[in-house]
């Protein structure tokens, strides 16, 4: 794989110590560590590795139409071409960068599935502090003393306070709910502060999404080693997914920027309003997960929360000067 030219006053990676692809690698993986669990943003992760602005040109300059170029690959001249075309929409970066968000999510995806199955309360509990520390650090960000921008507030609360609430079974996880959480999860990564996981646990799709990911690893594993097993049920759903997720980048994402660029402050307000609508879900797992209510049990559940809002509290204070 060719390494992509270096953008203007972009640090070139010193090929000696450390190969290109290697570090943009490494940097997917801690974007997709991030996105997989709910309220870690990768797009925070990418400004605290130096690829966010380099990843959104990116996802911006894909052009489907180059696909044309593949009815000219026989020859030479076609194929300088593609290649060309390829190395300007930087696909040799976005490959590497989502070979490492790829890998992280596949492997944290097992941990999660056990975790959500084993330790529901304490993972909840987890959830929650993510959640809660993100919407307090994003609220810093934005001026909501304005009566259009509290209207905007409160309907990103009641948005998620109904959708994360007993109307949340309503939606189910049918083939083409599951392309749309694709397509919205998707532009996490163009949202510094928003973790895509949060998005599918507002659509009550982050569990079904995890264990269906996982039974698909456990059977892939399977079906390569020997073992036979069924991948048409949880591959169908994985497909839909990633296919989702390709065409949130192309227009979902596109749409997000625009909004961004001309109602930044609005569009960060219901977004993290959403936030503290969407703790109700969270906060009922918990409630429902506590059999027998103990101080031990307490302790166990506040000291959870505490991690996750200290996580995300520590990445606010890596990024206070990236404008996060």
């Amino acid at each position: 794989m060719a390494e992509p030219t270096p953008r203007e006053n972009e640090p070139v990676a010193d090929a000696s110590r450390v190969p290109w692809w290697l570090s943009v690698y490494l940097k997917g993986a801690a974007m997709g560590a991030a996105d997989t669990v709910p309220g870690v943003s990768g797009g925070t992760v990418a400004l605290i590795v130096g690829v966010y602005e380099r990843l959104v040109t990116a996802i911006t300059e894909l052009d489907p139409l180059a696909v044309f170029l593949l009815g000219d690959v026989h020859t030479s001249d076609g194929r300088a071409a593609l290649v060309e075309r390829l190395r300007e929409m930087e696909i040799p970066f976005l490959l590497a960068l989502g070979s490492g968000i790829l890998t992280a999510v596949v492997t944290l995806s097992q941990l999660l599935e056990v975790a959500l199955t084993e330790y529901p309360g304490p993972t909840f509990a987890f959830f929650f502090g993510l959640i809660a520390a993100s919407a307090l650090v994003l609220y810093g960000e934005v001026d909501v003393g304005t009566p259009r921008r509290l209207a905007v507030a409160a309907f990103g609360v009641v948005t998620a306070f109904l959708l994360t609430g007993p109307i949340a079974g309503v939606l189910p996880s049918t083939l083409p709910v599951v392309f749309l959480a694709g397509a919205i999860a998707v532009t996490a990564m163009v949202l510094p502060g928003v973790s895509g996981s949060f998005l599918l646990l507002v659509l009550g799709q982050y569990e079904f999404m995890v264990t269906t990911l996982g039974d698909f690893v456990e059977r892939l594993f399977a079906a390569l080693t020997g073992g036979g097993a069924d991948l048409v049920g949880p591959g169908s759903v994985v497909v839909t997914f990633c296919t989702g997720a390709v065409v949130g980048l192309l227009t979902v994402a596109h749409v997000i920027r625009w909004a961004l660029d001309h109602y930044r402050a609005a569009t960060l307000t219901f977004l993290v309003s959403l936030m503290v609508g969407a703790l109700r879900l969270p906060a009922r797992e918990i409630a429902e997960s506590v059999a027998t209510p103990s101080a031990q049990v307490a302790v166990g559940l506040l000291l959870a929360g505490v991690v996750g809002a200290a996580l995300v509290l520590g990445l606010d204070h890596v990024t206070a000067d990236l404008g996060v």
